[in-house]
């Protein structure tokens, strides 16, 4: 499958994974919990599509670690909260590298 196409489809499915992992999180008001999950989905969407667009020359996971540490730091940043938005971003951006190099031609 074309890398981009492929970057599309794996970014949109790790935007529904994260979105999923928010649903037992706790908001004050049900808008910032609703504003919060779709900015979290278009981050994620942002690295599999991103990933599917670069090609630097590291291993394909490498590649997704890179991307996702990039994309995942600002969000982290604002809300303070480095370890869940890092963990699995690096842990997303890694398997999604890894599918991308794989399969994308």
């Amino acid at each position: 499958m074309n890398r981009i196409l492929l970057g599309i489809v794996v970014g949109i499915l790790f935007g529904i994974i994260d979105v999923l992992l928010m649903i037992p999180i706790s908001f004050p008001d049900a808008a910032d919990k609703r504003v919060a999950m779709t900015g979290a989905f278009f981050d994620r969407f942002a690295i599999g599509a991103l990933i599917g667009a670069t090609n630097l020359p590291v291993a394909p996971w490498l590649q997704g670690i890179i991307v996702s540490v990039l994309v995942s730091l600002p969000s982290a940043i604002i809300t303070r909260s480095y370890i869940p938005i890092l963990a699995v971003g690096v842990a997303g951006g890694a398997l999604a590298g890894f599918v991308i190099g794989v399969w994308g031609l």
